[in-house]
């Protein structure tokens, strides 16, 4: 059987200076979305594996490279791709929350440095080894799963598939079983956005807090997309009765979907049919009309 080593080797890398790691956060929200990141903001995805604890960032300077998996599932991963370390630096914390990328982690639940200590920010540098499997190269991550970084000379790490298409980005699911956190809304991948600009439709808001609802209508440029992208930017959308609440607690889906060539006013009447099945509007709801 081919090893994760024997791949690494062929393509001139040495496994006793390679370090691996499984990434598959604690955060939900950043869990959820980390393959989207990794497919399509590799930005931010690479700033996500820049800071480490104080054992990990020790281990991780001695490294020339690091080699990159997300968890695909038990006792799998993903490849992402290889990335030279190239230097590190200490930041503090609030030079921290100033690079690059670390901000929109942020909304997605990452705490920072622990203890708030000056720590090890690491310059990893992308590099083409092993590039045309990324997302599709799948290893067995054996022994214990919690340890989720490895010296890549010291574990035996078999290659147990290499897909045709990535798994990084899966075919959108059915409209009828979408459901999206306010944080996810702008990391949305690109064939999932291009889906919902194509769709009229009739949306729900919950919001967690408060355990309210909200029925909104969407029909205006880029449909759903372009109405949720609203709501990514300024939180509330420009409604009244959501001004003010946390949007982190918003959960977003679809009530229906309706054709594109509705009329706008066709839109809003079934828009009002739906405020009143689901008893939207104030005081029970967050419609205020």
């Amino acid at each position: 059987m081919i090893e994760l080593n024997d791949l690494l080797t062929r393509s001139g890398l040495d496994p006793t200076t390679v370090m691996v790691m499984r990434h598959r956060p604690a955060e939900k929200d950043l869990r959820a979305v980390l393959p989207w990141l990794a497919a399509e903001r590799p930005a931010v995805y690479n700033a996500f594996q820049c800071n480490h604890s104080e054992v990990v960032e020790k281990a991780l300077s001695k490294a020339r490279h690091l080699v990159s998996f997300i968890g695909h599932e038990a006792g799998r991963a993903v490849f992402v791709g290889v990335y030279e370390v190239a230097s590190y630096e200490v930041v503090s914390v609030d030079r921290f929350w100033a690079l690059p990328g670390n901000a929109e982690l942020r909304v997605m639940g990452i705490s920072g440095p622990k203890d708030k200590r000056d720590s090890f920010w690491f310059d990893l540098q992308p590099t083409t080894h092993l590039s045309d499997w990324k997302g599709k190269l799948v290893i067995d991550w054996t022994g214990i799963e919690r340890s989720w970084w490895r010296w890549a000379a010291r574990n035996r790490l078999p290659v147990r598939a290499i897909h045709d298409e990535s798994l990084l980005v899966k075919a959108m699911p059915d409209w009828q079983t979408l459901t999206f956190e306010w944080s996810q809304l702008n990391l949305l991948p690109t064939s999932w956005r291009q889906a919902l600009a194509q769709w009229r439709g009739i949306y729900y808001i919950f919001d967690r807090t408060s355990r309210l609802g909200y029925v909104g209508s969407a029909s205006g440029a880029e449909n759903l997309l372009g109405r949720w992208q609203n709501y990514a930017a300024s939180g509330d959308g420009g409604n009244r009765l959501l001004r003010g609440r946390d949007p982190q607690g918003f959960v977003f889906s679809i009530l229906q979907r309706l054709s594109p060539d509705m009329q706008v006013e066709d839109v809003v009447q079934i828009e009002s049919t739906w405020k009143e099945r689901l008893q939207t509007r104030s005081p029970n709801g967050l419609n205020d009309n």
